[in-house]
């Protein structure tokens, strides 16, 4: 659902309660007030009327009972029955009634005097009738003109937040890539842009310029270091290499040289790691089929001479062949990291990587980790207490994230003194041999 269409739902259906409340209470007051009338001023009216006609009665014993449009009145003298009173009248007891329709549903007051019984009938219809024209009437007339000033209301109110679902409506069709700035730009503001949506809409619009700054700024430097640093390091690379090829080189020069050479390959999986979290959101990350024991077999190829000093063999099993979707750049590193920390935390044994039909697993028999050491593993900068030297503590960290950012969970189980298996998991892959 669109911002706009909530938030005028919103204001619609608070108006429609806030109407609905004044109408339930508008409706109630008159069905109070026609109670009023009916319980209280026709029984007061009625009272006054006996009193008067009493007094009358005192004066003129001939006085003939209240006999007007309203009202019909009935005297029972002393000595007579009740058959000078109507049937529906017969039997009642002094006081004030209201009749059901069967007795002519009338309103009577019944008293007992010096002069004999008088009952006093006040016509229901008519009771009815001033209902009508002094609860009714009112009743529509204050209701049709809360309705017409509700609607005002609600126009002008919907006229008021109109500048704001515009803005949030600018903003939910941005591009977090590409933000169109112009549509914010101070020349394409509605004219009914003002005040605080004013001030927020020039906010966003430099906001998201210092945003698309940032982004551009970003883009620079991952193409600018991209060529830059590798460059050095492949110069580096190569004159190490061809160091080494000199056979008269001595002992000493050697192992420093290929120490050079080892520090050199990191710095190059480091920057390659940072180059690809720096890309996260870049689409033009190129992504393919390929076949997973191939980049397996590659990297373990890559990461022997890690081992030119150790008794400790690398080596490759294939349980099963799969291909994968997605980017080798990206398997590569995380299990370029993997395999580099089983190579280093391992100082006599095997590295042994393990390919499986969903999942592909690195084992060593190294020093392994504690528990502690173990919830902490992926931490930045955190290295296992058992390592006394090399690395920057930052390979299982990129790991993680790149596993989170392609979807290859990565777990991983040690145990101190005995080594460490790390696993990643490919929730979708196709097939190519089982059971090699």
């Amino acid at each position: 659902m669109r911002i706009s269409t909530g938030l005028r739902r919103k204001i619609w259906a608070a108006f429609i309660l806030q109407i609905a409340a004044i109408s339930c209470a508008t409706v109630l007051g008159v069905y109070g007030a026609s109670a009023v009338l009916k319980d209280v001023l026709i029984q007061r009216a009625l009272t006054d009327e006996a009193r008067h006609y009493r007094d009358r009665l005192a004066n003129e014993p001939q006085a003939q009972p209240p006999d007007t449009y309203n009202m019909q009145g009935y005297l029972q003298r002393p000595g007579q029955g009740e058959d000078v009173l109507p049937e529906n009248l017969r039997g009642l007891a002094p006081g004030y009634y209201s009749l059901p329709l069967e007795r002519g549903g009338a309103l009577v007051l019944v008293q007992e005097g010096d002069g004999g019984r008088l009952l006093l009938v006040f016509d229901a219809e008519q009771v009815n009738t001033l209902a009508f024209f002094f609860g009714a009437v009112p009743l529509v007339l204050v209701l049709v003109v809360i309705y017409i000033i509700a609607w005002g209301t609600y126009r002008i109110s919907r006229r008021a937040v109109s500048p704001v679902i515009w803005l949030a409506s600018v903003v939910q069709d941005w591009d977090p890539k590409q933000p169109n700035l112009a549509a914010l730009s101070p020349e394409q503001l509605p004219l009914d842009v003002e005040g605080e949506v004013l001030v927020l809409a020039q906010a966003l619009h430099d906001f998201a310029t210092r945003i698309d700054q940032f982004v551009e700024r970003e883009r620079n430097f991952t193409r600018d270091a991209s060529h830059e640093l590798r460059s050095p390091l492949t110069v580096i690379r190569i004159a190490c290499d061809v160091l080494c090829a000199e056979d008269d080189l001595p002992p000493y020069a050697r192992r420093q040289i290929k120490r050079i050479l080892s520090s050199a390959r990191d710095m190059e999986g480091l920057i390659e790691s940072f180059l690809i979290l720096a890309r996260e959101g870049d689409t033009t990350l190129p992504e393919e089929d390929f076949v997973i024991n191939e980049v397996v077999a590659d990297e373990v190829q890559k990461s022997l001479p890690l081992l030119a000093d150790k008794p400790v063999e690398l080596r490759v099993e294939e349980h099963a062949a799969f291909s994968l979707h997605g980017s080798p750049r990206v398997l590569r590193v995380i299990l370029s990291n993997l395999i580099r920390n089983a190579c280093a935390y391992t100082d006599a044994g095997s590295v042994v990587v393990k390919i499986h039909a969903d999942h592909v697993a690195v084992e060593d028999t190294g020093c392994g980790m504690s528990p502690d050491e173990l919830d902490r593993a992926f931490d930045p900068f955190f290295r296992g207490g058992l390592r006394k030297e090399g690395g920057q503590g930052v390979g299982l960290t990129i790991v993680r994230r790149l596993s989170t950012r392609f979807g290859w969970p990565v777990e991983l189980s040690s145990e101190a003194g005995k080594g460490t298996r790390a696993v990643v998991k490919f929730p979708s892959v196709n097939s190519v041999e089982e059971g090699v």
